[in-house]
């Protein structure tokens, strides 16, 4: 489903990513593993175009994306990738429902049906009750879930998480390992995820480990 060939990239005289290959099967969780300084983050922004690559091509369901520059870049991102990061960039003044809309309202989308998608996901995150509520009024563990409702909201081909469990305590770690297997399991949908967790590595499906800008 996603498939990636050559990735390489360099910030000046630094080599962070030196011919990269991946593919992802859908339905699949595959986490990237490494150290600091391995270049798992900027591989997933590169496979996520949010960051481009000095040579190499990315696949997405047979459409390159690497080709892909401006709005239609934009548009295409936002339809079929999910993000969800280690801080989870809720807008504070926008309760969680809204938060959970703003990739369908970006994508043109509004009413019934998207406010309906996104309590349908408040219920299956168990966040039904917090719907009215603001980021500040959510615990750390509820508004990390937030983040992976709005992630699912355009019913993307692929979620990619950058250190999703890196603010969260054990328990709230835990939680969301499972909710991303459960999420997998109900609606087939494939994850990427970069992780320093050795836990949430162990329960994914494939687990890539990087050094020196290399899988291995």
């Amino acid at each position: 489903m996603l498939h990636a060939t050559g990735i390489s990239k360099s910030y000046g005289h630094l080599k962070v990513l030196r011919g990269v290959d991946i593919a992802i099967n859908k339905g699949e969780i595959v986490s990237i593993a490494g150290s600091s300084g391995a270049g798992k983050s900027t591989l997933l922004h590169i496979l996520g175009t949010l960051d481009t690559p000095d040579t190499g091509k990315i696949f997405l369901e047979n459409n390159e994306i690497s080709a892909f520059q401006g709005r239609k870049l934009a548009a295409f991102r936002n339809k079929h990738i999910g993000f969800v990061f280690q801080f989870h960039h809720l807008l504070p003044e926008f309760s969680a429902l809204e938060n959970i809309c703003v990739p369908g309202w970006i994508a043109g989308n509004s009413g019934s049906k998207l406010k309906a998608r996104a309590l349908e996901l408040l219920a299956l995150l168990n966040l039904q009750d917090r719907a009215d509520h603001k980021p500040s009024e959510l615990s750390g563990g509820e508004q990390q879930r937030v983040a992976v409702a709005r992630a699912l909201i355009n019913k993307p081909h692929i979620v990619m998480a950058d250190e999703p469990t890196g603010n969260l305590d054990s328990q709230n770690a835990r939680s969301l390992h499972q909710l991303f297997i459960d999420l997998r399991d109900k609606f087939e949908q494939t994850f990427l995820i970069v992780t320093h967790n050795e836990e949430l590595a162990a329960l994914s499906d494939r687990v890539l480990h990087m050094k020196d800008g290399k899988i291995l």
